[in-house]
């Protein structure tokens, strides 16, 4: 490795934010680069370990020691060629992605982790800044035919998985614009959307095909799919939303947050919608969920310049530090504040909500909680519990439900006669991707459940090459742990 002693000399450094008062006027992202030199720094604190647990942690298995060395050589060229080789979008996941690589770096047993998350980013920015990333397409075709159905971080990477091994390749997006929740779920203040376009441009050059505005069982039939393609790959998300379904669940001013989130993403980018506008300004704001789409929904609520925002959580408040529980390297649910919490919220632990007020038009007013604790019985899952003599009264003028996801939405699923689990995930099989009909295959969170962009992204591409193989008898794709390295 480069520097034997780069982690005892260097402390973590991750990259600042603008001012609250300035990032709150736009929907600009708001991070601002570290210099190249403080960069190498951090580069140089990855501190060959010998077995780096942050390949476990990576659900793609990027080679993380591999490029922290060559960015601390200052070998941007050759750092992007490795990231490259295991993740098709590191200006997704170096954005977006909780890192869990960072949870599993040794350096964190006892000191700060190597910032893998920042550094991948800035790789991937220089590679694009210096025209690293070329459009590539294939020498040799196949002649098969391959539809991808969902643009998202899971049917990209299949996309172009399958492409780079000659096939050709359709992707249907139902919306007006490729990215799936990528575009019309992840705020612009996180990610900007020409990081999107210049993206597709290169696999559009590549000679992948996009079809937008097309609702595969709905204006695109599936008999049409499976008569025309060799292969069908499902990458359509685990986007059926949650509920609350409580008294007074129909006022008017409860949304969901996906619809809240996916408006003000069109809004921004000057799509047209026909919908009611959904707009926190001069309202009291109550989120309803803890997760990273609730937190979303607290930065967009303050941009919109609402007059208060709160979000409950059901859960009880986690600890600061690492849980006894979940030792290192493993995934820990420690209290993590994002930087739209840092732009102001009330936190509200342990509550649940117990019924919604709405006046004699209908309109919401507030609602009614209640403090609640889980109880743990050995052997057993967690009992939610009320606490007795605890409700409270709660104004509120827009209610957004951030609870999760159920499952796959029904269309795809009734439309192809495909077999699901009890979370209505569409069942496909661990080793192959194949669900149980023929040449048809899944990926992502439509086979396994509300995750990670880059779980997504890993899920894309072991489908690929199980799709390959399906159709070609066998892959040179690369799978998870191959080490491979493809073109930039």
């Amino acid at each position: 490795m480069g520097k034997i002693t780069g982690f005892l000399e260097y402390q973590r450094e991750v990259e600042p934010y603008q001012p609250v008062k300035d990032r709150l006027k736009n929907y600009k992202e708001f991070t601002e680069k570290l210099p190249e030199e403080n960069l190498k720094h951090q580069g140089a604190r990855c501190m060959d370990c010998g077995i780096p647990f942050c390949h476990s942690g990576c659900p793609l298995g990027n080679l993380i020691p591999d490029f922290n060395d060559k960015v601390y050589k200052g070998k941007w060229k050759e750092a992007a060629e490795i990231l490259h080789a295991t993740n098709n979008f590191p200006e997704f996941t170096g954005r977006l992605c909780p890192a869990p690589c960072e949870e599993a770096c040794v350096l964190g047993i006892n000191e700060d982790p190597v910032t893998i998350e920042n550094i991948e980013k800035n790789i991937v920015e220089e590679a694009f800044k210096n025209g690293w990333v070329k459009p590539k397409p294939p020498k040799v075709r196949t002649g098969k035919k391959v539809a991808v159905i969902g643009s998202g971080p899971a049917g990209l990477a299949a996309a172009q998985q399958l492409n780079r091994a000659g096939h050709h390749v359709t992707v249907y997006e139902r919306d007006q614009k490729v990215g799936g929740l990528l575009r019309y779920g992840i705020p612009d203040f996180k990610l900007e959307k020409h990081i999107i376009d210049r993206r597709v441009e290169v696999m559009e050059a590549e000679g992948i095909q996009f079809q937008t505005n097309s609702h595969v069982g709905e204006n695109i039939l599936v008999k049409d799919l499976k008569k025309e393609y060799d292969a069908i790959v499902l990458c359509g998300g685990a986007t059926k939303r949650r509920g609350l379904p409580i008294e007074g669940a129909d006022a008017k001013g409860i949304y969901q947050a996906m619809d809240f989130l996916k408006q003000n993403n069109q809004r921004v980018s000057g799509e047209v919608f026909e919908e009611e506008a959904l707009l926190a300004k001069g309202k009291k704001v109550i989120v309803i969920g803890g997760g990273d789409t609730g937190s979303d929904c607290i930065g967009t609520s303050n941009r919109h310049g609402a007059k208060s925002v709160t979000n409950f959580e059901i859960m009880h408040k986690p600890t600061i530090e690492r849980p006894v529980d979940q030792p290192w390297p493993y995934w820990p649910m420690r209290l993590r504040t994002s930087s739209s919490h840092k732009e102001g919220v009330e936190r509200v632990f342990s509550i649940s909500t117990k019924r919604f007020k709405k006046d004699k038009k209908g309109n919401l007013t507030g609602l009614v909680t209640c403090e609640v604790e889980w109880i743990n019985k050995p052997g057993q899952r967690p009992v939610l519990q009320e606490v007795p003599n605890t409700e409270k009264e709660w104004e509120c003028d827009m209610v957004l439900l951030a609870l999760g996801f159920v499952g796959s939405e029904d269309t795809l699923v009734d439309k192809f006669g495909l077999e699901t689990d009890m979370r209505t995930n569409v069942k496909a099989g661990e080793k192959n991707y194949q669900t149980n009909v023929a040449k048809v295959f899944a990926a992502g969170d439509m086979r396994r459940g509300q995750s990670l962009i880059v779980w997504a992204i890993s899920e894309g591409r072991q489908a690929a090459h199980h799709v390959d193989a399906f159709l070609m008898g066998t892959s040179y794709l690369p799978l998870k742990g191959d080490g491979d390295l493809p073109r930039v």
